[in-house]
């Protein structure tokens, strides 16, 4: 697929698309090298929030860390629930700093950023697992955090969008926490990697065939799991009752036609989506979109939809980007 131009260039500024192949390294090596990456695209600018404070929160291994951005909006106000993208393996607060600051100010509301466990060494379902608990927990403790316990979405990008997916059904399964809406910003949602657009971008740049390989060879236990439906949200029989959903997906991303499929089958359950693609973006553009006009306008059309999702009082989209 052709990538767009000013997306090229970025990538080629930052020093991205000469970097060695994530599947050629260790995680470890990869999270410093994720690091690095964050000091660059931290470069394009990084919003400030009104208030931004780091908690430790009870979860089902140990604490969880999680950062609250708070804007300067009255309370209780309407939260998203945020999990990182990273392919369960990379990824921390730090690393989406930037983008939840730009939400947290742009919708706006509470973002609480979930810290979850990483594999390899937790492996799957330690990532849902704590996703879903951090959930359960912010939704009991709404008050004492300033969040408006009627309206709490989840979201994510990438890693995120599945754990995002996945608690969904976790939360209507237990019923609860009540969630009004889900983000998914290119989200995995089916690890048997059967999509043509597999295929079609297997050579990225960003995400390639081979480092979704790499990503759930660390994250999934064995070849069973790819079954599993808390690893790949599109095998759930049931996709009914769930929140409305906005779906993100990048013209150029490996990920591109599942994360649209799932959408189509939420919509095929009754449940409200909204699916739009970005032309000529690749997988992680998200990360990037303070520097990019099709990102900031991503940023834009999320807001729209969140301030739909809480019934907050109608703003344009324009006056959003």
């Amino acid at each position: 697929m052709p990538l767009d131009p000013q997306a090229k260039a970025l990538l080629d500024a930052l020093g991205i698309t000469t970097l060695q192949p994530l599947e050629t390294m260790t995680p470890q090596a990869a999270r410093d090298r994720s690091k690095m990456m964050l000091e660059a695209r931290k470069q394009i600018g990084v919003e400030p929030v009104h208030q931004v404070r780091d908690l430790k929160i009870p979860g089902p291994a140990g604490e969880i860390p999680v950062r609250i951005y708070t804007p300067d909006v009255p309370t209780p106000a309407p939260a998203l629930v945020y999990f990182h993208g990273g392919g369960w393996v990379l990824g921390d607060l730090e690393s989406h700093d930037p983008a939840c600051r730009t939400l947290a100010n742009r919708v706006p509301c509470v973002v609480v950023s979930v810290d979850y466990r990483l594999a390899p060494e937790a492996k799957f379902p330690a990532a849902v697992e704590d996703s879903y608990a951090a959930t359960e927990w912010i939704a009991a403790h709404a008050g004492e955090l300033g969040i408006d316990r009627r309206r709490i979405a989840v979201g994510g990008d990438s890693a995120g969008g599945n754990l995002a997916a996945v608690v969904c059904h976790i939360a209507r399964d237990r019923k609860g926490p009540e969630l009004v809406h889900q983000l998914l910003i290119y989200p995995g949602t089916d690890m048997r990697m059967l999509s043509p657009s597999i295929e079609e971008n297997a050579e990225g740049p960003l995400l390639t065939k081979a480092s979704m390989i790499w990503f759930m060879g660390h994250y999934l236990r064995n070849e069973q799991d790819k079954l599993n439906p808390l690893a790949s949200p599109a095998l759930f029989s049931n996709l009914s009752d769930l929140p409305s959903a906005f779906i993100l997906t990048a013209e150029c991303d490996p990920l591109r036609d599942e994360a649209e499929e799932y959408g189509r089958s939420l919509e095929s359950a009754h449940v409200p989506v909204e699916i739009k693609r970005y032309a000529g973006m690749p997988h992680g553009f998200f990360s990037f979109a303070a520097a990019l006009p099709t990102g900031r306008q991503a940023f834009a059309d999320v807001a729209l939809q969140l301030r739909k999702a809480f019934e907050l009082e109608s703003v344009s989209a324009d006056s959003a980007a």
